[in-house]
Protein backbone atom coordinates (compact mmCIF):
# COMPACT_ATOMS: atom_id res chain seq x y z
CA UNK A 1 0.00 0.00 0.00
CA UNK A 2 1.30 3.42 -0.92
CA UNK A 3 0.79 6.34 1.92
CA UNK A 4 1.56 9.61 0.91
CA UNK A 5 1.25 12.56 3.85
CA UNK A 6 1.68 12.87 7.09
CA UNK A 7 0.08 10.89 9.67
CA UNK A 8 0.13 9.40 13.16
CA UNK A 9 3.11 6.62 12.84
CA UNK A 10 1.22 4.46 15.04
CA UNK A 11 -2.37 5.26 14.48
CA UNK A 12 -3.33 4.57 10.90
CA UNK A 13 -5.75 2.66 8.51
CA UNK A 14 -4.40 -0.67 9.71
CA UNK A 15 -5.75 0.13 13.64
CA UNK A 16 -9.43 0.77 11.85
CA UNK A 17 -9.18 -2.56 9.81
CA UNK A 18 -8.85 -1.05 6.38
CA UNK A 19 -6.21 -3.28 4.76
CA UNK A 20 -5.08 -4.36 1.12
CA UNK A 21 -5.67 -0.41 -0.04
CA UNK A 22 -3.99 0.62 -3.09
CA UNK A 23 -3.14 3.88 -1.75
CA UNK A 24 -3.81 6.44 1.25
CA UNK A 25 -3.42 9.98 0.85
CA UNK A 26 -2.92 11.81 4.19
CA UNK A 27 -3.82 15.19 5.08
CA UNK A 28 -3.88 16.69 1.12
CA UNK A 29 -3.55 20.09 0.80
CA UNK A 30 -5.96 21.91 -1.47
CA UNK A 31 -3.57 22.01 -4.84
CA UNK A 32 -2.92 18.17 -4.39
CA UNK A 33 -6.72 17.71 -4.13
CA UNK A 34 -7.13 19.60 -6.66
CA UNK A 35 -5.19 17.43 -9.09
CA UNK A 36 -6.83 14.08 -7.87
CA UNK A 37 -10.27 15.50 -8.32
CA UNK A 38 -9.59 16.54 -11.92
CA UNK A 39 -6.92 12.98 -12.89
CA UNK A 40 -9.67 11.18 -11.70
CA UNK A 41 -12.92 12.61 -13.82
CA UNK A 42 -14.48 13.22 -10.26
CA UNK A 43 -14.89 17.53 -10.96
CA UNK A 44 -13.40 20.24 -13.14
CA UNK A 45 -12.46 23.71 -12.69
CA UNK A 46 -14.49 26.68 -13.23
CA UNK A 47 -13.29 30.70 -14.16
CA UNK A 48 -11.42 32.48 -11.12
CA UNK A 49 -10.75 28.80 -9.55
CA UNK A 50 -13.38 26.58 -7.49
CA UNK A 51 -13.55 23.26 -8.10
CA UNK A 52 -17.11 22.12 -9.70
CA UNK A 53 -18.29 18.48 -8.62
CA UNK A 54 -21.63 17.27 -9.21
CA UNK A 55 -23.75 15.23 -6.66
CA UNK A 56 -25.65 12.79 -8.76
CA UNK A 57 -28.83 11.90 -8.19
CA UNK A 58 -28.48 12.81 -4.71
CA UNK A 59 -28.54 16.54 -4.15
CA UNK A 60 -29.59 17.09 -0.83
CA UNK A 61 -29.61 14.59 2.22
CA UNK A 62 -31.33 11.61 2.77
CA UNK A 63 -32.66 11.46 6.10
CA UNK A 64 -34.90 8.01 5.48
CA UNK A 65 -31.56 6.38 4.44
CA UNK A 66 -30.06 7.45 8.25
CA UNK A 67 -29.65 5.19 11.19
CA UNK A 68 -28.28 4.74 14.55
CA UNK A 69 -26.84 1.66 16.18
CA UNK A 70 -29.03 0.23 19.29
CA UNK A 71 -26.74 -0.73 21.82
CA UNK A 72 -26.92 -1.07 25.67
CA UNK A 73 -25.51 2.85 25.84
CA UNK A 74 -28.32 4.71 22.92
CA UNK A 75 -31.43 2.09 24.04
CA UNK A 76 -32.58 4.13 26.48
CA UNK A 77 -31.27 7.69 25.35
CA UNK A 78 -31.41 7.94 22.20
CA UNK A 79 -34.92 9.59 20.85
CA UNK A 80 -36.35 6.64 18.80
CA UNK A 81 -39.36 8.76 17.60
CA UNK A 82 -37.17 10.81 15.44
CA UNK A 83 -34.37 8.17 14.84
CA UNK A 84 -34.03 4.93 12.87
CA UNK A 85 -33.01 1.56 14.37
CA UNK A 86 -30.34 -0.66 13.36
CA UNK A 87 -29.21 -3.56 14.97
CA UNK A 88 -25.12 -4.07 16.23
CA UNK A 89 -25.54 -7.08 13.89
CA UNK A 90 -26.36 -5.06 11.11
CA UNK A 91 -24.39 -2.64 11.64
CA UNK A 92 -21.04 -5.05 11.79
CA UNK A 93 -22.08 -6.94 8.71
CA UNK A 94 -21.88 -3.50 6.68
CA UNK A 95 -18.71 -2.58 8.29
CA UNK A 96 -17.21 -5.46 7.72
CA UNK A 97 -18.77 -5.09 3.94
CA UNK A 98 -17.49 -2.05 4.32
CA UNK A 99 -13.86 -2.94 4.53
CA UNK A 100 -13.94 -5.32 1.84
CA UNK A 101 -14.92 -3.00 -0.31
CA UNK A 102 -12.09 -0.68 0.06
CA UNK A 103 -9.60 -3.28 -0.72
CA UNK A 104 -7.71 -2.20 -3.79
CA UNK A 105 -8.91 1.04 -4.16
CA UNK A 106 -7.93 4.15 -3.00
CA UNK A 107 -8.75 6.64 -0.15
CA UNK A 108 -7.96 9.75 1.52
CA UNK A 109 -7.87 10.77 5.01
CA UNK A 110 -8.34 14.22 6.32
CA UNK A 111 -7.77 14.65 10.37
CA UNK A 112 -10.06 17.16 11.25
CA UNK A 113 -12.05 18.93 14.91
CA UNK A 114 -15.23 19.27 15.43
CA UNK A 115 -15.69 22.25 17.61
CA UNK A 116 -13.55 25.95 18.33
CA UNK A 117 -13.61 25.35 21.88
CA UNK A 118 -10.84 22.94 22.91
CA UNK A 119 -12.38 21.81 25.72
CA UNK A 120 -15.28 20.12 24.22
CA UNK A 121 -13.87 19.57 20.52
CA UNK A 122 -14.06 16.33 18.71
CA UNK A 123 -10.77 14.60 16.78
CA UNK A 124 -12.26 13.31 13.81
CA UNK A 125 -11.26 11.70 10.71
CA UNK A 126 -12.50 11.20 7.04
CA UNK A 127 -11.74 8.47 4.76
CA UNK A 128 -13.51 9.67 1.57
CA UNK A 129 -13.25 7.59 -1.84
CA UNK A 130 -13.65 10.98 -3.80
CA UNK A 131 -10.66 13.36 -2.97
CA UNK A 132 -13.44 16.47 -3.57
CA UNK A 133 -15.08 15.03 -0.75
CA UNK A 134 -11.77 15.17 1.47
CA UNK A 135 -11.93 18.84 0.01
CA UNK A 136 -15.39 19.35 1.32
CA UNK A 137 -14.71 18.00 4.52
CA UNK A 138 -11.45 19.99 4.71
CA UNK A 139 -13.36 22.96 4.34
CA UNK A 140 -16.02 22.31 6.56
CA UNK A 141 -13.95 20.97 9.87
CA UNK A 142 -11.15 22.85 11.67
CA UNK A 143 -7.71 22.32 10.53
CA UNK A 144 -5.34 20.97 13.06
CA UNK A 145 -1.76 22.70 12.91
CA UNK A 146 0.71 20.32 10.60
CA UNK A 147 2.73 20.03 13.85
CA UNK A 148 -0.48 18.03 15.43
CA UNK A 149 -0.72 15.98 12.57
CA UNK A 150 1.86 13.14 13.94
CA UNK A 151 0.29 12.93 16.92
CA UNK A 152 -3.34 12.85 15.93
CA UNK A 153 -5.60 10.12 17.20
CA UNK A 154 -9.33 10.49 16.17
CA UNK A 155 -12.39 10.09 18.58
CA UNK A 156 -14.84 9.91 15.73
CA UNK A 157 -14.40 7.91 12.08
CA UNK A 158 -15.88 8.30 8.96
CA UNK A 159 -16.03 6.37 5.73
CA UNK A 160 -17.33 7.50 2.67
CA UNK A 161 -17.94 5.41 0.04
CA UNK A 162 -20.07 6.76 -2.68
CA UNK A 163 -19.72 3.57 -4.87
CA UNK A 164 -20.87 1.00 -1.84
CA UNK A 165 -24.45 -0.25 -2.80
CA UNK A 166 -26.01 -1.58 0.36
CA UNK A 167 -28.70 -4.53 0.74
CA UNK A 168 -31.41 -3.53 2.54
CA UNK A 169 -31.86 -7.30 3.95
CA UNK A 170 -28.28 -7.56 4.63
CA UNK A 171 -27.53 -4.47 6.03
CA UNK A 172 -30.77 -3.69 7.80
CA UNK A 173 -31.41 -0.49 5.88
CA UNK A 174 -33.86 1.13 3.73
CA UNK A 175 -32.63 1.63 0.07
CA UNK A 176 -29.00 1.00 -1.26
CA UNK A 177 -27.88 4.11 0.43
CA UNK A 178 -26.92 4.03 3.78
CA UNK A 179 -25.81 6.54 6.85
CA UNK A 180 -24.99 4.54 9.67
CA UNK A 181 -24.31 6.18 13.27
CA UNK A 182 -22.38 3.75 15.75
CA UNK A 183 -22.65 6.25 18.57
CA UNK A 184 -21.52 4.75 20.74
CA UNK A 185 -18.00 3.53 19.03
CA UNK A 186 -17.97 7.53 17.16
CA UNK A 187 -18.21 5.12 14.02
CA UNK A 188 -19.89 6.19 10.38
CA UNK A 189 -20.36 4.88 7.70
CA UNK A 190 -21.74 6.58 4.50
CA UNK A 191 -22.62 4.71 1.44
CA UNK A 192 -24.73 4.92 -1.82
CA UNK A 193 -24.34 9.07 -1.73
CA UNK A 194 -22.25 11.29 -3.48
CA UNK A 195 -23.74 14.40 -1.10
CA UNK A 196 -20.63 15.95 0.68
CA UNK A 197 -22.79 17.37 3.20
CA UNK A 198 -23.96 13.88 5.10
CA UNK A 199 -20.41 13.60 6.24
CA UNK A 200 -20.40 17.60 7.80
CA UNK A 201 -23.75 16.48 9.67
CA UNK A 202 -22.88 13.47 10.30
CA UNK A 203 -20.43 15.55 13.11
CA UNK A 204 -23.26 17.59 14.04
CA UNK A 205 -24.99 14.64 14.89
CA UNK A 206 -22.60 13.18 17.35
CA UNK A 207 -21.63 16.31 18.58
CA UNK A 208 -25.43 16.72 19.64
CA UNK A 209 -25.37 13.75 21.59
CA UNK A 210 -22.32 14.24 23.02
CA UNK A 211 -22.26 17.94 24.31
CA UNK A 212 -25.43 18.51 26.23
CA UNK A 213 -24.23 15.81 28.74
CA UNK A 214 -21.35 17.97 29.59
CA UNK A 215 -23.48 21.19 29.90
CA UNK A 216 -23.63 22.58 26.33
CA UNK A 217 -26.20 23.60 23.90
CA UNK A 218 -25.48 22.31 20.72
CA UNK A 219 -27.07 24.59 17.96
CA UNK A 220 -28.40 24.45 14.13
CA UNK A 221 -27.85 28.36 13.71
CA UNK A 222 -25.10 31.06 12.35
CA UNK A 223 -23.78 33.30 14.76
CA UNK A 224 -21.83 36.99 14.88
CA UNK A 225 -20.54 39.78 17.25
CA UNK A 226 -20.14 43.34 17.20
CA UNK A 227 -17.67 45.61 17.76
CA UNK A 228 -18.84 45.47 21.87
CA UNK A 229 -18.87 41.85 21.84
CA UNK A 230 -22.75 41.75 21.39
CA UNK A 231 -23.24 38.30 20.27
CA UNK A 232 -26.16 36.76 17.96
CA UNK A 233 -27.17 33.69 17.25
CA UNK A 234 -29.57 32.79 13.98
CA UNK A 235 -31.71 30.15 14.24
CA UNK A 236 -33.54 28.97 11.05
CA UNK A 237 -33.68 26.20 8.95
CA UNK A 238 -32.52 25.59 5.26
CA UNK A 239 -33.54 28.54 3.05
CA UNK A 240 -34.18 31.45 5.84
CA UNK A 241 -31.32 32.99 6.24
CA UNK A 242 -28.58 31.62 8.15
CA UNK A 243 -25.70 32.31 6.95
CA UNK A 244 -27.00 35.37 4.57
CA UNK A 245 -28.01 37.55 7.54
CA UNK A 246 -25.21 35.89 9.52
CA UNK A 247 -22.74 37.57 6.87
CA UNK A 248 -22.68 41.07 8.09
CA UNK A 249 -20.04 43.44 6.83
CA UNK A 250 -20.59 45.25 10.11
CA UNK A 251 -19.90 42.32 12.23
CA UNK A 252 -17.71 39.59 12.79
CA UNK A 253 -18.76 36.42 11.74
CA UNK A 254 -18.03 32.95 14.22
CA UNK A 255 -19.87 30.69 11.78
CA UNK A 256 -22.99 29.64 9.33
CA UNK A 257 -24.45 26.68 10.40
CA UNK A 258 -23.68 25.31 13.73
CA UNK A 259 -22.47 26.23 17.44
CA UNK A 260 -22.11 25.19 20.82
CA UNK A 261 -23.21 27.38 23.44
CA UNK A 262 -21.30 26.66 27.02
CA UNK A 263 -19.76 28.19 29.89
CA UNK A 264 -17.18 30.64 27.73
CA UNK A 265 -19.59 31.66 25.43
CA UNK A 266 -20.33 30.54 22.05
CA UNK A 267 -18.15 28.42 19.39
CA UNK A 268 -18.27 27.51 16.16
CA UNK A 269 -18.45 23.31 15.70
CA UNK A 270 -16.89 24.18 12.02
CA UNK A 271 -14.18 25.64 10.29
CA UNK A 272 -16.01 26.57 7.14
CA UNK A 273 -19.36 27.62 5.37
CA UNK A 274 -21.68 25.72 3.00
CA UNK A 275 -23.65 28.49 1.23
CA UNK A 276 -26.42 27.92 -0.65
CA UNK A 277 -25.91 29.69 -3.91
CA UNK A 278 -29.33 29.64 -6.26
CA UNK A 279 -29.97 33.17 -7.13
CA UNK A 280 -26.52 34.20 -5.56
CA UNK A 281 -25.68 37.99 -6.90
CA UNK A 282 -22.43 40.36 -6.07
CA UNK A 283 -24.60 43.06 -5.24
CA UNK A 284 -27.44 41.56 -2.77
CA UNK A 285 -24.49 38.97 -1.20
CA UNK A 286 -21.09 40.31 -1.81
CA UNK A 287 -19.19 38.19 0.81
CA UNK A 288 -20.61 34.79 -0.26
CA UNK A 289 -20.51 35.56 -3.77
CA UNK A 290 -16.51 36.35 -3.30
CA UNK A 291 -16.29 33.01 -2.34
CA UNK A 292 -17.21 31.29 -5.12
CA UNK A 293 -14.32 33.08 -7.39
CA UNK A 294 -11.64 31.22 -6.02
CA UNK A 295 -9.06 28.55 -5.92
CA UNK A 296 -10.31 26.14 -2.72
CA UNK A 297 -13.69 26.98 -2.66
CA UNK A 298 -15.91 23.58 -3.57
CA UNK A 299 -19.10 24.35 -5.90
CA UNK A 300 -22.00 21.39 -5.75
CA UNK A 301 -24.18 21.13 -8.71
CA UNK A 302 -23.67 24.55 -10.17
CA UNK A 303 -24.31 24.88 -13.90
CA UNK A 304 -21.55 26.10 -15.60
CA UNK A 305 -21.43 28.09 -18.73
CA UNK A 306 -19.26 27.66 -22.81
CA UNK A 307 -16.50 29.88 -20.43
CA UNK A 308 -16.83 27.92 -16.99
CA UNK A 309 -18.38 30.52 -15.69
CA UNK A 310 -20.54 29.36 -12.53
CA UNK A 311 -24.44 30.43 -13.48
CA UNK A 312 -26.03 30.64 -10.30
CA UNK A 313 -29.51 31.64 -11.54
CA UNK A 314 -29.73 28.04 -13.35
CA UNK A 315 -31.67 25.15 -11.13
CA UNK A 316 -31.51 22.50 -14.00
CA UNK A 317 -29.70 20.14 -11.29
CA UNK A 318 -31.35 21.17 -8.42
CA UNK A 319 -32.62 24.87 -5.99
CA UNK A 320 -30.17 23.52 -3.77
CA UNK A 321 -26.64 24.25 -5.10
CA UNK A 322 -23.53 24.76 -2.99
CA UNK A 323 -20.59 26.45 -2.01
CA UNK A 324 -18.20 25.10 0.28
CA UNK A 325 -15.31 27.30 1.30
CA UNK A 326 -13.21 27.70 4.83
CA UNK A 327 -14.48 30.61 6.86
CA UNK A 328 -11.23 32.35 6.24
CA UNK A 329 -12.62 33.10 2.81
CA UNK A 330 -15.02 35.77 4.61
CA UNK A 331 -12.65 38.72 4.90
CA UNK A 332 -14.67 39.65 8.46
CA UNK A 333 -14.67 36.17 10.14
CA UNK A 334 -13.10 35.36 13.31
CA UNK A 335 -10.13 33.29 13.27
CA UNK A 336 -10.81 31.75 16.65
CA UNK A 337 -14.13 30.54 16.11
CA UNK A 338 -15.29 31.82 19.37
CA UNK A 339 -17.54 34.55 21.33
CA UNK A 340 -18.45 36.06 24.31
CA UNK A 341 -22.52 35.14 25.82
CA UNK A 342 -25.23 35.66 23.16
CA UNK A 343 -27.12 39.23 24.10
CA UNK A 344 -29.72 38.57 21.26
CA UNK A 345 -31.45 35.49 19.98
CA UNK A 346 -32.96 35.48 16.52
CA UNK A 347 -35.04 32.75 14.94
CA UNK A 348 -35.49 32.53 11.58
CA UNK A 349 -38.57 31.49 9.36
CA UNK A 350 -39.67 31.66 5.63
CA UNK A 351 -43.52 31.94 6.40
CA UNK A 352 -44.47 31.36 2.60
CA UNK A 353 -48.17 31.63 3.92
CA UNK A 354 -47.37 35.26 4.22
CA UNK A 355 -49.27 35.65 8.11
CA UNK A 356 -46.00 35.97 9.96
CA UNK A 357 -44.72 39.62 10.74
CA UNK A 358 -41.17 40.99 9.55
CA UNK A 359 -40.05 40.61 13.20
CA UNK A 360 -41.39 40.17 16.42
CA UNK A 361 -40.34 40.43 19.98
CA UNK A 362 -40.37 37.03 22.41
CA UNK A 363 -41.07 36.33 25.89
CA UNK A 364 -38.71 33.52 26.93
CA UNK A 365 -42.15 31.12 26.53
CA UNK A 366 -42.80 32.63 23.68
CA UNK A 367 -39.02 32.24 21.97
CA UNK A 368 -39.13 28.27 23.56
CA UNK A 369 -42.53 27.46 22.13
CA UNK A 370 -40.87 28.97 18.97
CA UNK A 371 -37.68 26.53 19.30
CA UNK A 372 -39.24 23.57 19.75
CA UNK A 373 -41.85 24.25 17.13
CA UNK A 374 -38.94 25.06 14.23
CA UNK A 375 -41.29 26.27 11.36
CA UNK A 376 -40.62 27.55 8.03
CA UNK A 377 -42.65 26.55 4.82
CA UNK A 378 -41.26 24.93 1.52
CA UNK A 379 -42.63 27.05 -1.35
CA UNK A 380 -44.17 25.34 -4.50
CA UNK A 381 -41.23 23.91 -6.65
CA UNK A 382 -38.55 23.05 -4.08
CA UNK A 383 -39.60 19.61 -4.19
CA UNK A 384 -41.26 17.01 -6.40
CA UNK A 385 -45.65 17.57 -6.17
CA UNK A 386 -44.68 20.54 -3.85
CA UNK A 387 -47.85 22.69 -5.92
CA UNK A 388 -48.29 24.99 -3.08
CA UNK A 389 -46.92 26.46 0.16
CA UNK A 390 -46.06 23.60 3.22
CA UNK A 391 -45.54 24.23 6.69
CA UNK A 392 -42.25 22.07 7.65
CA UNK A 393 -42.30 21.91 11.80
CA UNK A 394 -37.90 20.70 12.73
CA UNK A 395 -37.88 21.17 16.35
CA UNK A 396 -34.99 22.78 17.71
CA UNK A 397 -34.38 23.54 13.77
CA UNK A 398 -32.85 20.62 13.67
CA UNK A 399 -34.93 17.76 14.08
CA UNK A 400 -32.74 15.37 11.67
CA UNK A 401 -29.37 16.26 13.54
CA UNK A 402 -31.19 15.27 16.78
CA UNK A 403 -30.45 11.96 19.06
CA UNK A 404 -32.04 13.15 21.60
CA UNK A 405 -35.59 14.23 22.68
CA UNK A 406 -36.16 17.73 22.26
CA UNK A 407 -36.75 18.62 25.89
CA UNK A 408 -33.43 18.22 26.99
CA UNK A 409 -32.20 20.44 24.39
CA UNK A 410 -35.05 22.97 24.87
CA UNK A 411 -34.40 23.07 29.19
CA UNK A 412 -30.30 23.76 28.45
CA UNK A 413 -31.63 26.95 25.92
CA UNK A 414 -34.06 27.99 28.38
CA UNK A 415 -32.04 27.95 31.16
CA UNK A 416 -28.92 29.99 29.10
CA UNK A 417 -31.76 32.34 27.67
CA UNK A 418 -32.62 33.06 31.57
CA UNK A 419 -29.29 33.06 33.03
CA UNK A 420 -27.55 35.51 30.63
CA UNK A 421 -31.24 38.00 30.19
CA UNK A 422 -31.09 36.89 26.43
CA UNK A 423 -33.46 38.94 23.96
CA UNK A 424 -35.25 36.40 21.80
CA UNK A 425 -36.61 37.77 18.14
CA UNK A 426 -38.57 36.12 15.56
CA UNK A 427 -37.52 37.60 11.93
CA UNK A 428 -39.83 36.33 8.96
CA UNK A 429 -37.72 35.96 5.80
CA UNK A 430 -40.48 34.87 3.67
CA UNK A 431 -43.55 36.46 1.89
CA UNK A 432 -45.68 39.69 2.64
CA UNK A 433 -48.92 40.48 0.33
CA UNK A 434 -49.80 37.30 0.25
CA UNK A 435 -48.95 33.53 0.02
CA UNK A 436 -46.13 32.68 -2.15
CA UNK A 437 -47.24 32.50 -6.13
CA UNK A 438 -49.61 35.91 -4.94
CA UNK A 439 -47.46 38.03 -2.58
CA UNK A 440 -43.28 39.13 -2.78
CA UNK A 441 -40.61 38.19 -0.91
CA UNK A 442 -39.71 40.05 2.09
CA UNK A 443 -37.43 43.19 1.07
CA UNK A 444 -34.28 42.03 1.88
CA UNK A 445 -33.14 45.90 3.14
CA UNK A 446 -36.47 45.94 5.51
CA UNK A 447 -35.05 42.89 7.15
CA UNK A 448 -31.71 43.73 7.75
CA UNK A 449 -32.81 47.43 9.12
CA UNK A 450 -35.01 45.68 11.51
CA UNK A 451 -32.02 42.89 12.29
CA UNK A 452 -29.99 46.18 13.06
CA UNK A 453 -32.22 47.62 15.59
CA UNK A 454 -32.92 44.46 17.19
CA UNK A 455 -28.99 44.03 17.34
CA UNK A 456 -28.35 47.31 18.61
CA UNK A 457 -31.41 47.43 21.11
CA UNK A 458 -32.55 50.03 19.51
CA UNK A 459 -35.66 48.16 18.68
CA UNK A 460 -37.04 47.79 21.70
CA UNK A 461 -38.01 51.26 22.29
CA UNK A 462 -40.40 50.82 19.56
CA UNK A 463 -44.42 50.95 20.04
CA UNK A 464 -45.87 47.62 20.15
CA UNK A 465 -49.24 45.74 19.19
CA UNK A 466 -49.89 42.32 20.19
CA UNK A 467 -50.22 40.04 17.35
CA UNK A 468 -53.74 38.38 17.35
CA UNK A 469 -53.09 35.05 16.58
CA UNK A 470 -49.72 34.56 17.61
CA UNK A 471 -49.47 36.76 20.85
CA UNK A 472 -46.07 37.90 19.83
CA UNK A 473 -45.39 41.81 20.46
CA UNK A 474 -44.97 43.48 17.09
CA UNK A 475 -43.48 47.27 16.48
CA UNK A 476 -45.98 49.22 15.00
CA UNK A 477 -43.46 51.85 13.44
CA UNK A 478 -39.52 51.65 12.29
CA UNK A 479 -37.43 54.53 10.89
CA UNK A 480 -36.48 53.02 7.16
CA UNK A 481 -39.40 50.35 6.79
CA UNK A 482 -42.77 50.64 5.51
CA UNK A 483 -44.85 50.41 8.19
CA UNK A 484 -47.49 48.63 6.16
CA UNK A 485 -45.40 45.79 5.99
CA UNK A 486 -45.14 45.35 9.93
CA UNK A 487 -48.67 44.32 10.14
CA UNK A 488 -49.08 41.62 7.06
CA UNK A 489 -52.65 41.71 7.31
CA UNK A 490 -52.60 44.89 5.88
CA UNK A 491 -50.86 43.98 3.04
CA UNK A 492 -53.41 42.03 1.76
CA UNK A 493 -55.98 42.85 -0.44
CA UNK A 494 -58.71 40.20 0.79
CA UNK A 495 -58.53 40.47 4.76
CA UNK A 496 -60.61 37.86 4.85
CA UNK A 497 -58.40 35.22 3.44
CA UNK A 498 -55.76 36.70 5.54
CA UNK A 499 -57.63 35.41 7.94
CA UNK A 500 -58.50 32.30 7.00
CA UNK A 501 -54.82 31.93 6.40
CA UNK A 502 -53.98 32.36 9.78
CA UNK A 503 -56.44 30.24 11.43
CA UNK A 504 -55.13 27.76 9.12
CA UNK A 505 -51.27 28.63 9.98
CA UNK A 506 -52.50 28.33 13.46
CA UNK A 507 -54.48 25.04 13.76
CA UNK A 508 -50.84 23.58 12.20
CA UNK A 509 -48.69 24.68 14.94
CA UNK A 510 -51.28 23.28 17.84
CA UNK A 511 -51.51 19.96 15.96
CA UNK A 512 -47.38 20.06 15.32
CA UNK A 513 -46.62 20.92 19.29
CA UNK A 514 -49.45 18.22 20.40
CA UNK A 515 -46.65 15.58 21.14
CA UNK A 516 -44.39 18.47 22.80
CA UNK A 517 -46.75 19.48 25.27
CA UNK A 518 -46.51 16.59 27.92
CA UNK A 519 -42.89 17.66 28.42
CA UNK A 520 -43.00 21.29 28.46
CA UNK A 521 -43.67 23.83 31.05
CA UNK A 522 -47.34 25.34 31.60
CA UNK A 523 -45.90 29.22 30.31
CA UNK A 524 -44.78 27.41 27.43
CA UNK A 525 -47.79 25.50 26.66
CA UNK A 526 -49.70 29.07 27.28
CA UNK A 527 -47.11 30.74 24.46
CA UNK A 528 -49.29 28.47 21.99
CA UNK A 529 -50.96 30.80 18.96
CA UNK A 530 -55.07 30.37 19.37
CA UNK A 531 -57.83 30.52 16.73
CA UNK A 532 -59.50 33.52 16.77
CA UNK A 533 -60.18 36.40 14.13
CA UNK A 534 -57.90 39.59 13.36
CA UNK A 535 -61.28 41.63 14.50
CA UNK A 536 -61.32 40.38 18.32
Amino acid sequence: MQEVGVRNGSHGVETFGLDGLKAIYWNQSEPALYEHSISRGEAQIAANGPLVADTGIHTGRSPKDKFVVVDDNTADTVWWDNNQRMSLDHFETLFADFREHVKGKELFAQDLYGGAEKAYRLPVRVYTEYAWHSLFIRNLLLRPEISELASFIPEMTIIDLPSFKADPDRHGCRTETVIACDLTRKIVLIGGSSYAGEMKKSVFTFLNYLLPLQGVMPMHCSANVGSEGDTAIFFGLSGTGKTTLSADPNRTLIGDDEHGWGKTGVFNFEGGCYAKTIKLSKEAEPEIYSTTQRFGTVLENVVLDENRIPDFDDDTKTENTRAAYPIHFISNASLTGTAPMPKTIIMLTADAFGVMPPIAKLTPAQAMYTFISGYTAKVAGTERGVTEPQATFSTCFGAPFLPLHPSQYGNLLRDLIAEHNVDCWLVNTGWTGGAYGVGSRMPIKATRTLLAGALDGSLKDATFRTDPYFGFAVPEEVPGVDSKILNPRETWDDKHAFDRQAAKLVQMFIDNFATFEPHVDGDVRDAAPVLRSAAE
